[in-house]
């Protein structure tokens, strides 16, 4: 029996050095179209993936992090792995933003997955500070459809980079939070912290 304890781990230490080589010779050759890693945050594990150009996804659990590596899969590229490195900056900017010592993110984005007046309301959204709301008619007024309030909340919902690209900053015009991609305990968590901090 200890013989095969012994082979299971020696076989679970052989698939970790041969993904490690997988990932390194696929980064090294190009062929390597979107990295992903899984963080630990006080709104849960939080999955990023990037392209080469910047960061492509940011996704609360609720998602599904398998589901949302298989969208991507399907509309970007199949060719996926784990390599964590590649978001290192972006990880490192998220602990300090959750610490309290970042109110904006200076990572490259790659916004392909939002487009048309999606694109236009993400745009928008870093110019609501930290520790500040907008309400999705304030945003809706500073894009180029100033009446599409519902197209506001639905770009908002649908925001590939949310945190990265503060959504949660977006607000009913009554002052209720409303909804939210991470669920309603994760915007309460982020506007609590943030305008503890303001």
């Amino acid at each position: 029996m200890t013989d095969f304890a012994a082979l299971d781990v020696g076989e679970e230490a052989a698939l970790a050095r041969l993904r490690l080589a997988l990932r390194d010779t696929a980064q090294a050759d190009g062929l390597l179209d979107v990295a992903y890693k899984v963080i630990d945050s006080p709104v849960g594990p939080l999955l990023l993936a990037a392209s080469e150009e910047g960061l492509l996804r940011v996704a609360f659990a609720v998602e599904g992090h398998d589901a949302v590596l298989a969208s991507l899969a399907q509309t970007v590229s199949p060719r996926i792995l784990a390599a964590p490195a590649r978001l290192d900056p972006v990880a490192r900017e998220l602990e300090e933003y959750f610490a309290r010592g970042r109110h904006s993110f200076d990572v490259p984005l790659d916004l392909r997955l939002a487009t048309g007046f999606r694109r236009e309301v993400l745009a928008r959204l870093p110019s609501i500070g930290y520790g500040h709301t907008a309400s999705y008619a304030q945003v809706a007024a500073l894009t180029s459809s100033p009446r599409a309030v519902r197209a506001v909340g639905t770009a908002c919902a649908r925001n590939p980079l949310p945190l990265v690209v503060p959504c949660h900053r977006v607000i009913r015009s009554d002052g209720t939070r409303g909804a939210y991609l991470g669920g309603p305990e994760a915007k309460a968590l982020l506007l609590d912290m943030e305008s503890a901090e303001a």
